[in-house]
């Protein structure tokens, strides 16, 4: 018996233990799931005979250090920054772990440790980060196996709300951690790379810099960039590459309307509201605004913001109910931030019927023999519902696989890593078509970098 240790329950686990469960008899594995609260664990185990529920706070040292033990592989699926406690614990009794997340500076750390304990310590193995490395690498690789040179790398994702749950006028829905949603592209400015020139876009413009992309077969897209593709050259060994773009999709017209939060200052995490926990959705929206004893909060916002009252961009706002004086927000010490946040779940939450859709796509171009080709890989993903979306499936498969194949033997090169290396990509790909998770690859002609596409 194989035991599995399961660290969150959240949004991003359902299909991870599914695809356990599922294979739990087959394998011969023992899923324990461990979350601060068993509700959603024990829904997502639904029962199954090789699955067990606990309660876990993460921070108990003792608590965790028992679970690890017990166990032959730890999946975290918590929020980034609590993965390092459980690396080291990983690391002290020898056993192998995988996450979805980013590898940060001290999980960085610990790979020489992994390396002399002969652990696989695999990270970025979810969708963003996780397929885009993958299904990359794939294609990169085999265009350098031609002996060609690389030209062009643009990549875009998103997690967007499918055609027929689409029933708002911003065209979204949260289907990931709402509060990563609001504060998306803060931290400094995006930095990218095109035809050869660096070029850098400070957040208070990114909405405005967006490019359109066309997704073949499931229509247009906007994107904006991402804060720093420029790292992606030393990880895919294209140092030297002219073009190097990485993006968030979204569907056009979202980016101008988010706009407006941006240049009010509604997505600000650096301070505290005072009375925040008393104050109406009207209250917050003219805290932004100039003082002004006779106009409403509505007129001052248009003119502060040049919006006419016939223009969508208006409609989206008045949709929100964001001028609501009845609402309150009802959090104490909250910063903007997280007060647009709360507003905005009220109207962008997946109903439980509501289905989601991921929508990913690369761009290679390349040079051989004096001639320049492009290839364009895009994949569409639709989720099933609230609680099987097309999220948790691209973040959950992906780690399940993983894991699986390093408690089998079959990924074994030590370390603290990303999924770049053939022996992982490979047969990971290979099983996420069995589940739908499938690239379409086209030859398109070879365009570099197209500035008919920007907006701004």
């Amino acid at each position: 018996m194989k035991n599995i240790l399961i660290i969150g329950a959240g949004k991003s686990s359902s299909s991870l233990i599914k695809y356990l469960l599922d294979k739990s008899d087959e394998e011969n594995l023992q899923l324990t799931v461990a979350d601060i609260s068993t509700e959603n664990a024990l829904k997502l185990l639904n029962n199954h005979k090789n699955g067990t529920a606990i309660s876990l706070d993460i921070f108990n040292e003792q608590q965790r250090a028992q679970e690890i033990k017990k166990s032959d592989i730890v999946i975290s699926m918590l929020p980034a920054r609590f993965h390092i406690e459980v690396a080291k614990d990983c690391i002290k009794f020898d056993k192998h772990m995988v996450t979805a997340s980013y590898i940060s500076e001290e999980m960085r750390t610990l790979d020489a440790a992994a390396k002399e304990k002969g652990l696989v310590f695999m990270n970025e193995i979810g969708l963003d980060p996780g397929l885009d490395h993958m299904s990359a690498m794939k294609i990169i690789d085999r265009i350098r196996e031609k002996g060609a040179k690389m030209l062009l790398f643009e990549s875009f994702c998103g997690g967007l709300v499918a055609p027929e749950s689409d029933t708002n006028l911003w065209n979204y829905k949260f289907t990931w951690n709402p509060r990563n949603v609001v504060l998306a592209g803060q931290g400094g400015a995006a930095m990218f790379k095109q035809e050869g020139t660096y070029k850098y876009i400070p957040y208070h413009k990114l909405f405005r810099r967006t490019e359109f992309l066309n997704v073949h077969g499931t229509g247009k897209f906007e994107a904006y960039a991402n804060r720093d593709s420029l790292k992606y050259r030393g990880i895919y060994g294209l140092e030297n590459i002219p073009t190097m773009y990485r993006g968030t999709i979204r569907k056009v017209g979202f980016s101008r309307a988010w706009n407006i939060f941006v240049q009010l200052g509604m997505t600000d995490d650096s301070y505290t509201i005072e009375d925040s926990e008393n104050m109406s959705y009207r209250d917050f929206v003219n805290l932004f605004l100039a003082y002004s004893p006779s106009d409403s909060v509505e007129l001052k916002l248009r003119s502060y913001l040049k919006i006419d009252q016939d223009d969508i961009m208006w409609e989206k706002l008045i949709e929100l109910d964001i001028f609501n004086p009845k609402k309150k927000i009802g959090l104490v010490n909250a910063t903007p931030a997280r007060m647009l946040q709360k507003i905005l779940e009220d109207s962008w939450t997946l109903q439980e019927d509501d289905k989601d859709m991921i929508v990913m796509q690369h761009l290679f171009g390349y040079e051989i023999n004096g001639k320049k080709f492009q290839i364009e890989s895009s994949l569409v993903v639709l989720g099933e519902n609230q609680t099987y979306t097309a999220m948790a499936k691209t973040v959950g498969l992906p780690v399940g696989i993983a894991a699986l194949k390093i408690l089998k033997g079959e990924i074994k090169n030590p370390g603290v890593q990303l999924p770049i290396s053939k022996e992982v990509y490979d047969p990971i790909l290979k099983e996420l078509e069995n589940y739908g998770v499938q690239f379409t690859e086209r030859d398109v002609t070879y365009l570099g970098y197209n500035p008919n596409n920007v907006i701004g």
